[in-house]
């Protein structure tokens, strides 16, 4: 990225540090060409479901935390946050900025990622990593900001965060440097949604985004209506008992208030709703 001036060019190096050619870990290195130049990451989260999942979260990070000058998250989903405290306990003492709403959300979803990792007897050290001291610390260096707003970060920068319509909170990161925008999408709602706004429009001279669904279609969100509709009422008349598995945020809020929709209006039978989950349960509160 290059500001064609008459002066000497400024330029930033992005380098993926993870996230790029799998689904999870988002993990992105931006940083100033020059002496001294300034080092932020764009998320740094963990890998999950593969066999490899291992090897990246616990080897060592493509660059010292403690030279990492600020640490902006899109998102409060664990494939964006999930490392923060081996960032932490590896030397990270920089600025952690985020939405609002994902500051909120994080002490809930964090503490939730220790209570897992202190049954990991594989890795040394991770007990160490992952402590609600450890927790308390991130929280202590993170800020939350609304959107649209100017974050001051200085050194020629100007950034601010745009609605991407994902979950609660979540954001595209705008980075004006110079006469050039860069945009990291993070992971990109399904719009319309139930519960959230659409996601932003937006430009940019260089686009940073998620592809998880970047070969199909959606379908639209009357007819998943309709399908989950159909399913709760054929179930309810045969009798049974439908399990439905979620992820704590977002999804199951939305599931949560579609239900609620149909039996409001008398589109399926009043039945019992078992809510099983303690993260899930903190997180709609």
């Amino acid at each position: 990225m290059q500001e064609n001036t008459t002066e000497k060019p400024k330029t930033l190096t992005l380098k993926f540090c993870s996230g790029a050619g799998a689904v999870t870990g988002a993990n992105f290195l931006l940083q100033q060409n020059e002496e001294g130049g300034k080092k932020f990451l764009i998320d740094c989260g963990m890998e999950q479901g593969t066999a490899a999942a291992d090897d990246t979260n616990w080897s060592d990070f493509l660059y010292n935390p403690a030279d990492i000058d600020i640490l902006f998250i899109t998102h409060a989903h664990v494939d964006h946050i999930g490392r923060i405290p081996k960032l932490i306990a590896q030397g990270f003492n920089g600025r952690i900025i985020s939405t609002d709403a994902t500051h909120d959300l994080a002490l809930p979803m964090l503490m939730d990622t220790v209570n897992i990792m202190s049954h990991d007897v594989k890795h040394p050290g991770v007990k160490e990593m992952y402590t609600e001291e450890i927790v308390q610390r991130a929280l202590s260096l993170w800020e939350g900001v609304p959107y649209y707003q100017d974050i001051n970060i200085d050194h020629g920068f100007k950034c601010q965060f745009k609605d991407s319509g994902h979950i609660l909170g979540s954001a595209m990161l705008e980075i004006y440097y110079g006469t050039k925008k860069i945009v990291f999408t993070g992971d990109l709602g399904n719009s319309p949604s139930p519960l959230l706004r659409d996601t932003d429009p937006i430009e940019a001279d260089y686009l940073i985004m998620e592809s998880v669904y970047g070969d199909r279609n959606h379908e639209h969100r009357d007819q998943r209506r309709k399908m989950l509709e159909k399913v709760i009422e054929d179930n309810y008349n045969r009798k049974g008992v439908l399990v439905i598995p979620t992820f704590s945020l977002e999804r199951s809020q939305e599931l949560l208030f579609e239900i609620n929709e149909f039996v409001e209006n008398k589109r399926v039978p009043e039945m019992p709703v078992f809510f099983d989950s303690p993260l899930a349960i903190r997180l709609t509160s």
